[in-house]
């Protein structure tokens, strides 16, 4: 398995938690990638995946001149599958839309097509870009999950680290939807906190409700990335409760502009990109 401070070491090359220079002329070698093998590795699925799925990113800060210099604004959304092989850094994301900020452009065509074509390159598959006005409000609107809400449970907490053992199955065969807006988990390189909703519909032996949001809150201080967290959260929960059906559906809050929405399923399409009330 692979430790906190191997995996730090590993990733000394992002420029993530250190002081970057702000490009505003198209930069495409900001991107950076990291490979999801890494995490993968100790949860065993390296080269074959107990799941598919996407990472949905939104982003909220992008910005160009057209070939008059005027500037333009566009929400984005992103799509990046599961199954590339590097899921991308996100401040290097962040950054590279900086890029784009003095850059002239012939339109939102041109400039969708560059930014599938770099992220896809980043990636390592064909990633999905689409941009939007910012009078779309009928796609961007404050959705609801329908599902049972585990928050209001009143439990003990003493563990703030992955500890699947938490999990406790009965011999009930149920289906179930549950969320939780507690999650919480670090960002890998900077120990900033990343804030999430998170979705966990299956189906199989009963999850005692209070046991999972025991395990969901250990990861309270846990350092990984979202899309790292949200397929431990899979496994774990794979592992310890052997459900037929599983989805885990993370939506978390934005941060330098951008939210990253990791989905993963071993029965179901993604889910609509439905933005929550902290989104």
């Amino acid at each position: 398995m692979m430790t906190e401070q191997k995996a730090t070491d590993t990733l000394a090359h992002l420029s993530l938690g250190k002081v970057s220079e702000y490009i505003d002329q198209y930069t495409p070698d900001l991107l950076q990638a990291v490979p999801r093998s890494m995490n993968r590795q100790a949860l065993k699925c390296v080269d074959t995946q107990p799941f598919h799925g996407v990472d949905i990113w939104n982003g909220y800060e992008l910005s160009w001149l057209n070939l008059k210099g005027k500037p333009c604004v566009a929400l984005m959304q992103v799509e990046i599958p599961a199954s590339s092989p590097n899921l991308i850094e996100s401040k290097s994301f962040k950054l590279y839309l900086n890029s784009f900020n003095q850059w002239k452009i012939g339109g939102r065509d041109e400039l969708q097509a560059t930014l599938s074509r770099d992220l896809s390159h980043c990636a390592g598959e064909k990633v999905k870009v689409s941009l939007h006005d910012l009078d779309a409000t009928k796609d961007y609107q404050i959705q609801h999950y329908q599902a049972d809400l585990l928050d209001d449970l009143d439990i003990e907490v003493s563990e703030y680290q992955p500890n699947p053992q938490l999990l406790v199955c009965t011999d009930k065969l149920v289906e179930r939807s549950h969320i939780s807006h507690l999650l919480k988990s670090n960002c890998l390189i900077t120990s900033q906190p990343d804030w999430a909703s998170v979705l966990i519909r299956y189906s199989g032996n009963e999850i005692q409700p209070e046991s999972l949001l025991r395990y969901l809150i250990s990861f309270r201080q846990h350092n990984e990335f979202h899309e790292q967290c949200v397929e431990r959260i899979f496994c774990d929960i794979l592992q310890q409760c052997q459900p037929q059906n599983l989805t885990v559906y993370a939506r978390y809050t934005r941060r330098g502009g951008l939210d990253i929405n990791p989905f993963r399923s071993n029965f179901e399409s993604p889910y609509a990109n439905l933005r929550l009330i902290r989104q």
